[in-house]
């Protein structure tokens, strides 16, 4: 459990905003991969600290629903965008809904507040056979996606399917040779999201040899990738990484 500060606050898009985290306490993090996420504790409305769990393994959810309202500090997963060891720094890259609590904590946020995170490592495992690679995401799972780009091998084939709440929040992406970023946008359709990415994928021209695929984001879009490339492509299951990041109509706990 690493108890960190807000250092600085950027709005990058209007459905995306960037919270770099610092302290000492980064020193104890090893990012050891593009996708490395954390758990993300934050203040809730009227908490004037942070009162964060105290046990570094599985118990740390326990400990936390036993706190009541009044300490009990809101918790969510997150990606770690960027980390700068030599200055004790991290970002962390947020896709902002309505007044949802973490939303509503990123607008407000200033130099100094407090934070915390808890490592929980990496699902992205890149294989030595593969001959190209697979990414697919809704806007929860950009963050990572950029992440996993930054650290892509140059000239590996790599196809990107995106895609974001509107078409404001598509933006250039600095990528090695190779890569192609495809985006959509819902644009307030009443689509749920991940429908237009899987059927972005659904007609597309995948990477040719075999490749290695990394799909997050809501959870139906994640396994339906994972469906529509086992029994649809033929791809190997075995060369598919698949994370639900959220489910669409519940909550996150704590």
């Amino acid at each position: 459990m690493l108890t960190l500060e807000v250092r600085r606050r950027e709005f990058l898009t209007p459905g995306f905003a960037r919270v770099t985290l610092g302290g000492p306490a980064l020193r104890d993090l090893v990012v050891t991969g593009g996708d490395q996420a954390v758990r993300l504790f934050f203040p809730r409305e009227g908490q004037t600290g942070l009162r964060m769990p105290t046990v570094s393994n599985e118990a740390w959810i326990a400990q936390l629903l036993l706190l009541p309202k009044s300490v009990r500090p809101w918790v969510r997963n997150l990606t770690v965008r960027r980390a700068r060891p030599a200055d004790d720094e991290i970002d962390i890259e947020f896709a902002l809904h309505g007044d949802a609590p973490m939303s509503s904590w990123v607008r407000g946020a200033e130099p100094g507040d407090p934070a915390g995170i808890f490592d929980i490592g990496t699902t992205y495992r890149l294989p030595d056979h593969a001959e190209g690679q697979l990414l697919v995401g809704d806007e929860s799972a950009l963050p990572a996606v950029l992440s996993i780009l930054d650290a892509t091998p140059p000239g590996l084939p790599t196809e990107v399917y995106v895609e974001v709440a509107t078409a404001a929040d598509i933006r250039a992406v600095e990528a090695p040779v190779g890569v192609r970023v495809h985006w959509s946008s819902r644009d307030d359709a009443g689509l749920r999201p991940g429908a237009l990415a899987l059927e972005a994928l659904r007609g597309a021209t995948l990477p040719s040899g075999r490749f290695y695929t990394w799909v997050a984001g809501e959870s139906r879009l994640a396994t339906s990738v994972r469906r529509h490339l086992v029994e649809d492509r033929g791809v190997p299951k075995r060369d598919i990484s698949f994370i639900g990041y959220w489910r669409l109509g519940r909550s996150t706990p704590g």
